[in-house]
């Protein structure tokens, strides 16, 4: 049997009884749950070039902004990262970017439910689909991430505002950071680039 680390510090986590071979919930587009033996996401988390892969995709920002996700995006805005190739036609495997960066930084998550609206998720503070800071995320519910969504998506300052939907404001972004690389820009230039792709989501008001 694997032996499981500590997983008692996590952010957001309460004290939770370690338990070898959990299971996770990972989401991919429409909320459908994808079971993942805590063994594989060691073993992902573990292997270099797994890592080197998915940090090639992420472009860090200086103090604590947002890291955008440059590589798939899901229906829902969320970065889509194919840790492995396994067989099957349910995309295992493939796997939410930012949990992956908050199992990256934190450690493995242990199953803390699978149906309802108690089911732990990680909620992007945020608000930012595409990110992948996790200074950014917590442990929350699916309860409590919908509350704060339905009530901070009436911000129209807030990412959660953009008449692109998540999906399109992430991959603006992440296109306006390619863009600057290809260019040679440096990171003062890309950092305007990313502050105009996020502008021209903004809804239009009139006073």
């Amino acid at each position: 049997m694997a032996v499981v680390d500590d997983v008692l510090s996590l952010p957001g986590l309460p004290a939770h009884p370690a338990v070898a071979g959990a299971e996770q919930l990972a989401l991919l587009g429409q909320p459908q749950p994808i079971r993942i033996p805590e063994r594989l996401w060691r073993s992902w988390l573990d292997d270099p070039s797994v890592v080197a892969r998915f940090v090639a995709k992420c472009y860090r920002r200086e103090a604590d902004r947002c890291t955008a996700w440059l590589g798939s995006v899901s229906s829902t805005g969320h970065g889509s990262f194919r840790a492995a190739s396994l067989p099957g036609t349910s995309r295992r495997g493939t796997v939410p970017a930012h949990l992956f960066a908050y199992q990256l930084e934190y450690g493995v998550i242990p199953r803390l439910g699978w149906s309802g609206a108690d089911d732990a998720v990680l909620c992007h503070q945020c608000d930012f689909a595409g990110c992948v800071n996790p200074q950014h995320m917590r442990l929350g519910t699916n309860a409590v991430n919908r509350t704060e969504y339905y009530l901070r998506r009436r911000n129209l300052a807030s990412p959660l505002a953009d008449v692109r939907g998540q999906a399109g404001r992430t991959r603006a972004i992440a296109t306006a950071i390619r863009n600057g690389l290809a260019s040679g820009d440096n990171a003062d230039s890309i950092e305007q680039r990313i502050r105009g792709a996020e502008a021209a989501g903004l809804p239009l008001t009139l006073w």
